[in-house]
């Protein structure tokens, strides 16, 4: 049985989706599945991915489709389906270095201890230029942990399936498509470090059409989603002055989604009301900002 799977959430990304495929069928081992969670694309995305499955590429291919609902969704599916000790999102429009997979598995096999939620590694550019910085040169490290202490950019997150699978599922807003992924990633990190790889296994460009480039246009159609998770962070961030930016972003959130009973749901009532003229003035500039695609 495969140890590993490689998720990739799309959506009409039949024009890129081959990249990733190809980067797959390079890879130096191929003890890994490849799970295709089709997020409702009504392009050509199933006829490729079956067309690929007819293929001898060394590795199982699993697809599955389901209605549109936003990325957290899809997260939400392959959660579900996968069935391996490891998963390892990768989007539709990256790809893998050819010895990706090898060198997350042989890592994990020297290093495998059920105390840690998994490994975290380096996302780069196509020119192989770190995205961020670099991993501090250390064994383990929460998330959350290393932001906190000036860490920069994306990084690949390889979780153990049984971690992520303890909490609960990305909660679903109807009418909207986001809710941010490290959700599940903060919980894990409450009671779990990541061991460190410096270094790559993902190649990331961020795409025109993508989630990282429309970002504050997510924010302004997501507001439940949102504000969802700046609840969450009230629990769990550190220092006031996080605590009370986590706040602002609440309560902004809160007034796009016209919530008139955001201060009782708050995990911190004082700090939410405190917060109040800050977010009216950000939920302006958020509106404002806005204004031509509304």
């Amino acid at each position: 049985m495969a140890k590993l799977t490689v998720f990739t959430p799309t959506y009409n990304r039949a024009y890129i989706l081959n990249q990733c495929y190809e980067s797959l069928c390079r890879q130096t081992c191929k003890d890994f599945i490849w799970l295709i969670v089709d997020d409702g694309s009504t392009d050509n995305t199933k006829v490729l991915v079956e067309e690929w499955m007819k293929r001898d590429n060394g590795f199982e291919i699993r697809y599955s489709y389901k209605e549109n609902g936003g990325m957290h969704t899809g997260h939400n599916k392959a959660y579900e389906l996968i069935d391996t000790e490891l998963n390892v999102c990768i989007d539709s429009d990256d790809y893998m270095p050819d010895d990706a997979v090898e060198l997350i598995l042989n890592f994990w096999d020297e290093n495998k201890d059920n105390s840690y939620s998994g490994i975290i590694a380096l996302d780069v550019y196509k020119n192989g230029k770190v995205i961020g910085k670099d991993l501090p040169n250390k064994k383990s490290i929460t998330l959350s942990g290393y932001y906190e202490n000036g860490g920069q950019g994306d990084k690949k997150l390889i979780y153990r399936t049984a971690v992520m699978n303890k909490y609960p599922a990305y909660p679903e807003f109807k009418e909207e498509r986001f809710v941010p992924l490290d959700y599940k990633y903060l919980l894990a990190d409450q009671e779990y470090e990541l061991l460190i790889m410096n270094k790559p296994v993902c190649v990331v460009e961020y795409m025109e059409d993508g989630s990282s480039k429309n970002m504050l246009r997510q924010y302004y159609k997501n507001p439940k989603g949102f504000a969802f998770m700046r609840n969450v962070h009230m629990q769990y961030d550190k220092g006031f002055v996080k605590k009370f930016k986590t706040c602002i972003h609440y309560v902004s959130s809160s007034f796009i989604s016209k919530n008139r009973r955001f201060i009782g749901e708050s995990y911190n009532k004082l700090l939410t009301v405190l917060a109040i003229p800050f977010g009216i003035c950000l939920y302006g500039l958020i509106k404002y900002n806005n204004r031509e695609r509304n």
